[in-house]
């Protein structure tokens, strides 16, 4: 048989006998082609595109307001997994564990990050040849020859099966950037897989402790409902002797059941709390409840670590980090398109007309070649495109930078709230002090007759108010300890990213 090669170096031999397929060896025709794919494969190993490096960033020695915050321990140096245990709160632990299991925000960025795991499989097939069979059967009537008087036209049946084979090396590495730029975009989703649990666990605590803190207002309130019933009674005592006026008895009523309903509006944002709660473990809001409890927690020593570990300690940061190689990893992939592209095809199977001469040798045929295609015009498409990477790119620096700024600003701002919240409680304990000893002394002054009940009630709500403003600064307080820690990463580490290896062997 004979074959001619053409523009593309496409070549098909269809072998008819074995002697055909040995003279078509032998004209070297096999071997060549060989030659062309080993040749292919060593050019394989160019990579085009930007080199990543990851843009440096301004980091301070030390944070600002760390100077006399009391820290942990130097064995101590870093958060643990688990932060909520140093709250040493045992109902927190059993919520928090629920979280990771039962959070639909943390379910669905999971199922986002095994998705974008897929993708780096699906990249990563580029890598392969494409086989493709398409067996077919078919029959077919032949006309009869002019002037035959026969009425039976010849019927001729055809048997197929070819394998065909495509491949396109991965000369210039925009295979390769397609799967590093996957991989990266997974590791994004994994840091932000992290950032949302991050984040549900932390607002869990907040919420944990806030209605902690409305317990404990309540329980003050209840309290305070007690004291002012019994001075109720005591102006009414004081009336019916005489000695006050029904003014005073006015008062004092107005005072309990004002008070009265300040307790109970305070079930409104425990109920609301509880809701939060329930929703952020995945339980229905109508099935789930938290007895009640004051709040005794205290806030702990917090380990800071040095700001540049910041870097690597929180979620956002790292998925910031990893958008900039995926935008770097997609300037390589627009930079292949200036350069060629070539297709390896091939071709194997048997054709036959007879099913049972199938495996016959002159049933055989093969085909081996390479096509090459190169753009020679697109009006700057390729440059444009190429350019608009690198602009996403810089985005992505400007991003990164900016997460940073945003991170150092969150550690700041929670220290310096609990500095100045240490200060404001200890302030706030005293003042109370003082107004429990002037209701002590108006209360002495009414019995005695020698002050009118307002002073007693100006005493009263006095010592309320600032009874309150201490309980909602410690609830601040350690609100804020819990803020800190997530600022702070929650004792996640980027070495705990998954590897582009992982995300092709692993399974969810």
């Amino acid at each position: 048989m004979k074959g001619n090669e053409n523009f593309s170096m496409n070549r098909t031999l269809k072998m008819n006998s074995p002697s055909s397929n040995r003279r078509a060896s032998s004209r070297g025709t096999l071997p060549v082609s060989l030659i062309l794919v080993a040749a292919f494969a060593l050019l394989a190993g160019c990579t085009v595109g930007p080199k990543y490096n990851k843009p440096p960033v301004a980091t301070p020695p030390a944070f600002k307001e760390s100077e006399g915050w009391k820290v942990a321990q130097p064995s101590d140096s870093a958060i643990k997994g688990k932060w909520w245990e140093m709250f040493n709160d045992a109902e927190l632990n059993a919520l928090e564990e629920k979280v990771s299991v039962n959070n639909q925000n943390i379910a669905s960025a999971a199922a986002a990050y095994f998705a974008a795991r897929d993708q780096v499989k699906e990249a990563r097939s580029q890598l392969f040849p494409t086989v493709t069979v398409s067996p077919s059967i078919g029959n077919s009537r032949q006309p009869l020859p002019a002037g035959s008087t026969s009425t039976n036209s010849a019927i001729q049946s055809s048997f197929s099966l070819p394998f065909d084979a495509t491949w396109q090396p991965d000369f210039w590495g925009k295979v390769r950037n397609t799967i590093n730029a996957a991989a990266f975009g997974a590791q994004v989703s994994a840091a932000d897989l992290e950032n949302v649990r991050l984040a549900a666990q932390s607002e869990l605590a907040v919420d944990y402790f806030q209605l902690r803190g409305q317990d404990s207002l309540t329980k003050l309130l209840d309290s305070t409902v007690i004291a002012f019933r019994e001075s109720l009674d005591l102006t009414k005592a004081l009336y019916e002797t005489g000695i006050d006026s029904d003014e005073s008895v006015a008062q004092a009523e107005t005072q309990l059941e004002e008070t009265q309903a300040l307790d109970t509006n305070l079930g409104i944002l425990r109920a609301q709390l509880e809701h939060a709660i329930a929703l952020l473990i995945g339980q229905p809001a109508s099935t789930f409840s938290i007895p009640v409890a004051p709040l005794t927690t205290t806030p702990p020593p917090i380990p800071l670590g040095l700001p540049s570990d910041l870097l690597e300690r929180r979620p956002d940061v790292a998925a910031s980090e990893r958008s900039m190689a995926q935008a770097n990893s997609q300037i390589g992939i627009a930079t292949a398109a200036f350069y060629p592209t070539v297709t390896l095809s091939g071709s194997v199977g048997l054709s036959s007309t007879s099913f049972t001469s199938w495996f016959t040798w002159p049933s055989r045929f093969w085909s081996v070649g390479a096509g090459l295609s190169e753009t020679l015009f697109d009006a700057g498409l390729r440059k444009a495109t190429v350019d608009q990477f690198r602009q996403q790119y810089d985005e992505t620096v400007a991003n990164y930078r900016q997460t940073v700024l945003t991170a150092f600003q969150q550690v700041e701002d929670n220290l310096a709230a609990l500095r100045i919240l240490s200060v404001e409680v200890a302030q706030q304990d005293t003042a109370v002090t003082s107004a429990q000893r002037n209701l002590v002394l108006a209360t002495d002054r009414y019995r005695l007759g020698i002050d009118p009940y307002l002073n007693v009630i100006t005493a009263q709500t006095s010592l309320l108010s600032n009874q309150q403003t201490a309980t909602s600064l410690r609830t601040q307080q350690i609100t804020a300890s819990v803020q800190l820690v997530e600022a702070l990463g929650g004792g996640w580490n980027a070495s705990q990213l998954p590897t582009p290896a992982s995300m092709i062997t692993k399974v969810p």
